[in-house]
């Protein structure tokens, strides 16, 4: 059945920044289908209620409390998975996101810690993911892009110029580990994920970004949670170095935030 192709029964995923919003979701959906998991995010009790419901699942769970800024405890997670495991099938880097500033204050600084928190978290696991999951055959890696990363807007230079480099990135992996590792990448738009809160919980502006978005309504967790199952299981093995835009068919910015001109 054409279901099945959406199992990861057996397999081991690690899914960052997976204490809340689109880790969490993709987290549940991956033991949803089979998945045992290694989650991990800054904050434990937010684990503890993700690992609860994968359990719940009949799912065994490897919670990680950890600064996912620290490169160290970014690539430990590839080990911890292999001793509490024996393996790796899935990657979802899903950790990453910054506070959109106007361009003249966003410092140089600002966009190197930018592109550290967007990209370089995602390359240090990979690295360190890779070697183990070759030892099973391969498996597949999942990056958390954004549709900022191909549209344009204000407020949005260090986002935005991140998350593009996080999509081309996800094309040059899927050449250099193909065949046996998968590369893709989701381009999420807006999502109603706790970071969109203040946005949603506002009329006004809720209904100003479902207007500039063709399917009329704002993302929900499970619209990229679905994406992320796609991608990693079976049901997409014929994708690599792909970067799948789920956006509700938004090609200009869905939150515009008036900065005026110079």
């Amino acid at each position: 059945m054409i279901l099945d192709r959406f199992r990861v029964d057996g397999q081991v995923a690690i899914v960052t920044g997976a204490g809340r919003g689109i880790g969490a979701g993709s987290a549940i959906a991956l033991a949803e289908c089979g998945a045992d998991l290694v989650v991990a995010s800054r904050t434990q009790s937010q684990l503890d209620d993700v690992a609860s419901a994968a359990e719940g699942l009949g799912r065994r769970v490897l919670t990680v409390a950890c600064d996912l800024m620290d490169l160290d405890e970014v690539s430990g997670l590839a080990e911890l998975a292999k001793s509490e495991f024996g393996r790796i099938d899935i990657l979802v880097n899903n950790v990453g996101g910054t506070i959109p500033l106007p361009l003249l204050d966003t410092t140089p600084e600002y966009l190197e810690e930018a592109f550290h928190f967007n990209v370089v978290t995602a390359h240090t696991l990979i690295r360190a993911s890779v070697p183990l999951m070759l030892e099973n055959g391969g498996g597949s890696i999942v990056n958390i892009s954004s549709s900022m990363g191909r549209v344009a807007g204000r407020g949005y230079s260090a986002y935005g110029t991140t998350k593009a480099a996080m999509a081309h990135y996800t094309r040059l992996a899927s050449k250099d580990l193909a065949p046996r590792i998968r590369v893709n990448a989701i381009a999420a738009g807006s999502t109603a994920t706790s970071a969109l809160e203040i946005v949603t919980s506002t009329p006004e502006l809720k209904e100003a970004m479902e207007e500039v978005t063709p399917v009329g309504r704002i993302g929900e967790v499970e619209d990229i949670a679905a994406a992320v199952i796609f991608l990693a299981s079976p049901a997409g093995s014929y994708l690599t170095g792909k970067v799948l835009e789920v956006d509700g068919g938004a090609d200009i910015p869905t939150l515009d935030f008036g900065l005026p001109d110079l």
